[in-house]
């Protein structure tokens, strides 16, 4: 079995001589962010974040997607925030790509490596830091959390890919894997981030059409998306938004697994009034 591997951005900037052509959609329905777009001149510096830029790569905007943002987060050493987090209503959840990333929630400290995740409650009072002398990249995904009466707040989740065994979709024969950092059935959580692998030839074979919103992360391989009414190629670095109700299906392609992060809203009534 192949080893996982986490594809990272370095940034950059490609020769002046180099043919301007690139992969980049962005309709109605769906975005796709090719990793030869990350580069150094459209990262974002974030307050309260030190030796600290990061990749923006979807935000709620009004007809699209809507619940959540995902940033790529690159530390370098010595870097980190004790104040990462502006909202108080927000919830988070970390996945790292590169490098080693010490976290602290309340009074615990961790150390998150390659295929580290961790979950972070609403007002959890986590921070970050880079201790290492490599810079350390990883993904961050924000979502307004959506209290319920009666439910309680998520506690935190530490994980890390590696140490999960992957759970086999129906009648696969493990062709089609989901590793799930978080209980499917604990309904205090309103979203999910979960690793997608398909084995080289493996499909999901039909197109799923439904309510949540997506952000899709390829962490390894390459493979070829239906989204909407388009065959869209991807590969390893690559990003994919998609609204809701965008149908979508995919086959893997070349010799190694195809892998990505994805985020999904879950658990929750739509809310019946617009905007809210």
């Amino acid at each position: 079995m192949t080893a996982p591997t986490y594809y990272a951005p370095h940034g950059g900037l490609p020769s002046q001589h180099e043919r301007l052509h690139d992969r980049a959609i962005f309709t109605d329905a769906f975005a796709v962010i090719p990793r030869g777009v990350l580069r150094d001149i459209v990262t974002s510096r974030l307050p309260f974040w030190n030796h600290t830029r990061a990749w923006i790569l979807a935000r709620p905007l009004s007809g699209f997607a809507e619940t959540f943002a995902q940033y790529l987060m690159e530390v370098s050493p010595g870097g980190g925030s004790e104040t990462p987090e502006p909202d108080a209503g927000a919830e988070g959840a970390l996945f790292v790509l590169e490098g080693t990333l010490d976290l602290t929630i309340g009074q615990q400290r961790h150390s998150l490596s390659p295929g580290g995740f961790a979950y972070l409650p609403p007002d959890s009072g986590w921070h970050v830091h880079n201790s290492s002398p490599a810079p350390v990249r990883f993904h961050w995904i924000r979502k307004a959390y959506d209290f319920v009466d009666g439910l309680d707040v998520p506690d935190p989740v530490i994980a890390n890919e590696q140490d999960i065994a992957p759970t086999p979709m129906p009648e696969t024969d493990g062709v089609w894997a989901t590793t799930r950092f978080i209980d499917p059935d604990d309904l205090r959580h309103d979203m999910h981030l979960t690793v997608v692998t398909l084995q080289p030839g493996g499909v999901i074979p039909f197109m799923e059409t439904h309510v949540m919103e997506h952000g899709l992360y390829v962490l390894q391989g390459k493979g070829v998306y239906r989204l909407n009414d388009q065959w869209v190629e991807v590969e390893a670095g690559d990003f994919m938004w998609l609204r809701a109700f965008c149908p979508q299906a995919c086959y893997a392609g070349g010799p190694e697994p195809f892998r990505y992060l994805l985020y999904k809203d879950v658990n929750r009534h739509p809310s019946l009034r617009m905007g809210r």
